[in-house]
């Protein structure tokens, strides 16, 4: 037993100290009438949906066909490296940080190995992990921390994308040139890419995924309205994809409870609130970059966001924030834990790549967010 707790803290420290902390809180604040306004379904009920809509696409293959179709024509090294790390960087656009790792760095691992140029894991994947936080910056759903603080702040589709935008694309041509500096080998062999045919039932999952998902996007951008959204995630899941709502992170989910209780616990705390309000004033990308770096960009957002009203500077505070220490963006363990599987490989120096390359992206975006109006 004391085994088992102790392998779910490792895996879910984040779930585990928010529980810790919301308990505490609920001791200096004792529940009441008021924790009801605490939990904001409606971020709850949109990471749910979009959560079990990616992960039917992945169980579909979806990802990798599209991998497939892009890697067809890659005959050099450096035309490999860069659509590897762009696969990442678009495809999170759309399907969060998270997936795009989970989806392309096994990919990366397993086709490196094949065409025998295993010495490139380590600047691909991390390129890829940075690729990923980072194009994931660009859209409401991009990650999480995105879509809680598009949620919450009532700021406008387009006032969004100037806000993300810049550090989008200075992101973007930092990457290219760090792809172009992985020498250009020819490989050895080529990918298969022909893909298996798709059955019936296949291609009718394919198509009310592809109906939820768009669903998704219209109650994320306020047009429909979120309780239908679940209604309709539900019927379809129950009925046709039962297996996928195992594929959920509900830890993420219950994270997410216990930080809402835990930041409404602090706001009802005057001295707490007080301290945390001058701390951000004026300091906002600076605290939350730093921030992250301890508690991770999700956890970040959530509990800064009561704290300021300047959810601009939050918002580049936390995505830049994702770059740094392997727990400043759950999706950078994510790779990791891929790549210390690999046999023999050395965990030491992924760590020293890593560390420098968030390293030169941190200090960039930040310098470029010190010119957002304060």
């Amino acid at each position: 037993m004391k085994e088992k707790l102790l392998t779910f803290f490792k895996k879910e420290t984040i779930l585990c100290i928010a529980c810790l902390l919301a308990a505490l809180s609920a001791y200096i604040v004792p529940p009441d009438a008021a924790y009801l306004g605490y939990v904001d379904t409606r971020v709850l009920i949109l990471l749910f949906s979009l959560m079990a809509v990616l992960a039917g696409f992945r169980a579909l293959g979806i990802f990798d066909r599209m991998a497939n179709l892009l890697l067809a024509r890659a005959k050099k090294m450096r035309q490999l490296a860069l659509t590897l790390v762009m696969l990442c960087f678009f495809s999170a656009m759309l399907v969060t940080n998270d997936v795009a790792l989970i989806t392309f760095v096994p990919f990366t691992i397993l086709l490196l190995q094949r065409v025998h140029l295993e010495e490139k894991l380590i600047p691909v994947i991390v390129l890829q992990t940075i690729a990923a936080n980072l194009g994931s910056m660009l859209t409401p759903v991009g990650n999480p921390q995105n879509l809680y603080l598009y949620t919450i702040s009532g700021i406008g589709v387009g006032a969004f994308f100037r806000i993300t935008l810049p550090f989008v694309l200075v992101s973007f041509f930092l990457l290219l040139l760090l792809c172009f500096l992985q020498g250009n080998t020819s490989l050895a062999t080529q990918p298969q890419t022909t893909p298996p045919t798709r059955t019936g039932a296949e291609k009718q999952h394919l198509f009310g995924l592809t109906v939820l998902f768009f669903l998704c996007l219209l109650a994320v951008f306020r047009i429909l309205p979120i309780l239908p959204l679940l209604a309709l995630s539900l019927v379809w899941f129950l009925l046709f994809q039962k297996g996928i709502l195992k594929e959920v992170d509900y830890c993420l989910l219950l994270t997410f409870v216990f930080f809402f209780i835990l930041i409404g616990n602090l706001g009802r705390i005057s001295a707490i609130r007080e301290a945390l309000q001058a701390l951000l004033y004026g300091r906002e990308v600076l605290v939350s970059f730093l921030s992250c770096q301890l508690i991770s960009n999700v956890p970040a957002a959530v509990l800064l966001s009561e704290f300021t009203d300047r959810y601009d500077l939050l918002l580049a505070g936390v995505n830049i924030g994702g770059l740094g220490t392997l727990i400043a963006s759950m999706a950078s363990l994510i790779s990791y834990k891929y790549f210390a599987q690999i046999p023999n490989v050395g965990k030491g120096k992924y760590l020293l790549w890593f560390t420098l390359a968030n390293l030169l992206f941190a200090i960039v975006l930040l310098g470029l967010a010190a010119l957002l109006p304060s």
